[in-house]
């Protein structure tokens, strides 16, 4: 989550990936991947609170097919708000959540 650069978007899924392939493992467990993503954003958000500057972007990381993830700090409002800020479109997917316009093409590699 903190390596994702601005303009680029990441998800959990790729993550999870990832952590496989750095642990020599098939897969990296969905739910153990969530809720430390959760934390990090948590704590991201006490860093800020705290006056750093420079914290963990946990805002770029999307949930599958590129919907937000209303269980970070300030809900899905704040993660548009931080999305929109950097350039994103951010559009309603279904009556409760939103996804990030384009999100395939912004993904990191």
């Amino acid at each position: 989550m903190k390596k994702v650069p601005k303009g680029n978007l990441i998800t959990i899924n790729k993550i999870r990936e990832i952590l496989a392939v750095m642990h020599s493992a098939i897969i990296a467990c969905p739910i153990t991947t969530g809720i430390f993503a959760r934390i990090a954003a948590g704590a991201a958000e006490e860093e800020l609170k705290e006056g750093k500057k420079r914290i963990t972007p946990y805002w770029r990381t999307l949930k599958a097919g590129g919907t937000l993830n209303e269980k970070y700090p300030g809900g899905l409002q704040k993660q548009i708000e931080l999305l929109e800020a950097e350039g994103h479109t951010v559009v309603p997917k279904g009556k409760k959540n939103f996804k990030v316009l384009d999100f395939e093409r912004k993904l990191v590699k």
